[in-house]
């Protein structure tokens, strides 16, 4: 099994209640804020591969650069998630990690990489994408996650400062985002 798959099932454990130490885990969302997801999302659009730009630092991509996020549509409507990291830079050593997904409503989606246990699931609400479907801000009512993804591994100042907005309207302390190295273009 590899670090990322481990750390992943490790952390979706912890997130669902059953490890002590997720308890003191960092949030990046004032709560007290309504957070909204977009009301209607393409998903034959917002297929394919996403660069993750930046994030909020989690557990279970400590270390990873050059990440990607691969979805795809499954026979059975819900969607394949594919991840992968870059061990400590761009070119670092691959590892990946498998879920599923699925939409409950309009923009909010669930997603598992532990699908042994039914519990461990996280929210994954597309709270901002742009009219292209080329930039997209990604978080969940807990506030303990959040990225930009972009199609591309580079975005404009233009694209990053609306996708910080729509993080920053949901809550979020922008100032705590994690910008993930890319490997030039």
């Amino acid at each position: 099994m590899t670090r990322l798959i481990w750390t992943a099932s490790i952390a979706a454990i912890a997130a669902f209640g059953l490890g002590a130490t997720l308890a003191s885990a960092e949030r990046y969302r004032d709560r007290q804020v309504p957070i909204e997801a977009v009301e209607t999302l393409d998903l034959e659009r917002y297929l394919g591969c996403w660069h993750e730009i930046a994030r909020f630092p989690n557990r279970f991509e400590k270390g990873c650069e050059g990440v990607t996020a691969e979805y795809s549509l499954r026979e059975d409507g819900n969607i394949s998630v594919l991840n992968s990291c870059r061990e400590g830079a761009p070119d670092g050593p691959l590892s990946t990690a498998e879920g599923k997904a699925w939409v409950v409503e309009g923009g909010q989606l669930k997603v598992t990489f532990v699908p042994w246990l039914p519990f461990a699931r996280g929210d994954y609400w597309v709270l901002w994408i742009d009219e292209a479907y080329s930039v997209v801000a990604i978080g969940n009512p807990a506030g303990r996650t959040g990225w930009i993804l972009a199609r591309d591994p580079v975005i404009s100042e233009s694209q990053r400062a609306a996708a910080e907005a729509a993080l920053a309207q949901n809550g979020y302390d922008i100032d705590k985002l994690y910008d993930v190295a890319q490997p030039p273009l």
